[in-house]
């Protein structure tokens, strides 16, 4: 089959974007979407993302990762599918939508970034050497040393299949503190299975577990990922994490046909 595509990235977390509202596109073809993702044979992309048509909601996201299975809660690619929507004019500036973990929220600001408003968390594992919680999709958080020089994809493979979380596995996000509101993280992420540039749901999984820890008072932070910089912020209520916003660029990069 051939097909219309729109390619989009957030911090380097690129997606290949579906206008599905027809319902066209054959999402049950896993190794089809595996394929569209390959940056040698296919597109190229972390990702890929159908616009759908919502009966309660402006539109609803559904996310493949790379290996073509759909996913959990992706934070970058939701950004960027309120970028794509309002590129279709299906919203302006304030977005209401469908994902797999419910609805979202976002606003799109006047400088082209995504401001994209997170479920509550509270669940958090403070385990000796890591923390582990869900932000969406599950995050397994470790600091480390010299993170530049740090081997992410081999620790990464190691973690994200062994105990605790084998089969089901995690993403795992390394972490090196710069100052109280400023961390610079590494990703490994699954169903990528390799480092990626930038995980949204990674960036809120480890500004919450440096406040949960008490390696920071702040409530606003400066994740540097490997493609640029996002933005998160959040209130508490007790053991509860609320009104967590996850901020950065959804960028258009090109358009085309798949066969």
């Amino acid at each position: 089959m051939k097909f219309s595509f729109h390619k989009y990235q957030g911090t380097g977390n690129d997606f290949v974007m579906i206008d599905d509202r027809a319902r066209d596109f054959p999402a049950r073809d896993h190794s089809f979407i595996e394929r569209c993702c390959d940056r040698r044979f296919g597109i190229g992309a972390d990702g890929l993302i159908l616009l759908q048509q919502s009966s309660t909601a402006d539109f609803k996201m559904v996310y493949f990762n790379a290996d073509g299975r759909e996913s959990t809660l992706c934070g970058n690619g939701a950004r960027c599918a309120v970028a794509f929507a309002a590129s279709l004019g299906i919203i302006t500036t304030q977005a209401r939508f469908e994902t797999i973990d419910g609805e979202h929220t976002a606003v799109l600001e006047a400088d082209g970034s995504v401001s994209l408003r997170m479920h509550n968390v509270e669940a958090i594992n403070c385990a000796e050497g890591y923390t582990f919680l869900d932000t969406g999709s599950p995050h397994h958080v470790e600091m480390v040393e010299q993170l530049a020089q740090f081997p992410v994809k081999e620790k990464g493979r190691l973690i994200r299949q062994g105990a605790p979380y084998f089969e089901a596995g995690s993403n795992v996000n390394f972490v090196e503190k710069i100052n109280d509101t400023h961390f610079a993280i590494r990703t490994y992420e699954r169903g990528v299975e390799d480092e990626t540039l930038s995980c949204g749901t990674g960036a809120t999984a480890v500004a919450i577990a440096m406040h949960k820890r008490g390696l920071t008072p702040a409530n606003q932070m400066t994740i540097e990922v490997q493609g640029g910089s996002l933005e998160v912020s959040f209130s508490t209520d007790g053991t509860k994490y609320t009104s967590i916003d996850l901020k950065g660029p959804a960028k258009y990069v090109f358009a085309g046909e798949f066969e």
